[in-house]
């Protein structure tokens, strides 16, 4: 076997040494390849916003643990995550994460948190510690609210009150004449709303139900989806979307649901015969009775909630508090 010449052997090494190099260092590279970005849109409802990381588009690398955190608005309180919420560790809490492994989209939601209402001869107020008080007219045991617990949400009828718990669930006491207090089965709901002898409930998904007096069709709400808040007046409903238009079922006699051309509505509130809603631009809008000038609201500027009462239903009905 012919050896080889000092001179080549060193020529040998030296090419040996370059391509075990250059293996080793394409090794490496490879080993430290880019992760692939995913990108992450968020964005929120009306009533409140996404502090963390902000609204909008953002990129991370996969496998990536990003903090989600959403801030309500005065008067309002968070609901939900939706959206592409997979890998959402919470979808029920205001400041949770999400996992990337994939471009996802999310929705932080928000709904009117009413903690003080009025009905038609009682008030009721949610306290801090999730306790429930209540003055005035209990001929139907409206105001026995005392033992409630964990609520945080409350709606007045005329003679009935219910309250929304934080799981989700409904109670309701005072006059069940036409079923307005059959609530005990509800669940997955996020705001409650009492009409003079019904009951609207909004649940977490967008849908509404509605128990109670349906002589107008002030319950026929089964159709409805995309809806962020519920209001309930005399003898009709109204549900206002995500893209701020509303719509109304019910009673129609003083075109109190005529609501349907409204659009950029951030809130609702109905009275026993009108409707009022606030705009985006802190305007607000209102239709039915004006009979004692309740929607005469057309100057309004500045505003950031509405409320309605029924001084129209009382002075024209001249009801008063049975005593059944």
């Amino acid at each position: 076997m012919k050896m080889l010449s000092p001179r080549r052997k060193h020529r040998v090494a030296i090419i040996s040494i370059f391509l075990i190099t250059v293996a080793l260092i394409a090794g490496i590279v490879g080993c430290f390849q880019p992760l692939p970005f995913y990108n992450l849109t968020v964005t929120s409802a009306t009533g409140g916003s996404v502090t963390t990381p902000g609204e909008g588009t953002f990129s991370h690398v996969k496998g990536e643990i990003v903090n989600l955190v959403a801030t309500p608005d005065a008067s309002y309180r968070f609901v939900n995550w939706t959206g592409d919420v997979g890998t959402i560790a919470n979808v029920n809490a205001t400041a949770t994460t999400i996992t990337m492994n994939g471009n996802y989209s999310v929705k932080a939601n928000f709904v009117v948190n009413f903690r003080v209402t009025a009905g038609g001869w009682h008030t009721v107020g949610v306290k801090a510690d999730g306790t429930v008080v209540a003055v005035g007219y209990n001929g139907n045991g409206q105001c026995d609210v005392t033992s409630w617990e964990n609520i945080i949400q409350v709606a007045a009828g005329y003679e009935h009150t219910v309250g929304l718990k934080s799981d989700g669930t409904v109670v309701a006491v005072g006059a069940n004449t036409d079923g307005q207090c059959d609530v005990a089965g509800w669940t997955d709901i996020i705001q409650v709303t009492a009409g003079y002898e019904h009951t609207v409930g909004l649940k977490s998904d967008g849908t509404v139900i509605a128990v109670g007096n349906n002589s107008s069709g002030q319950c026929d709400v089964a159709g409805w989806t995309d809806i962020i808040q519920v209001a309930a007046g005399y003898e009709h409903t109204v549900g206002l979307k995500s893209d701020g238009t509303v719509v109304a079922v019910g009673d129609n006699s003083s075109w109190q649901c005529n609501v349907g051309s409204w659009t950029r509505i951030v809130q609702l509130t109905a009275g026993s015969s009108h409707t009022v809603g606030l705009k985006t631009n802190g305007t607000v809008v209102a239709a039915g009775n004006n009979a004692d000038g309740q929607c005469n609201v057309g100057g309004w500027t500045n505003i950031i909630q509405v409320a309605a009462g029924s001084k129209q239903l009382l002075r024209c009905c001249s009801l008063a508090p049975r005593s059944d």
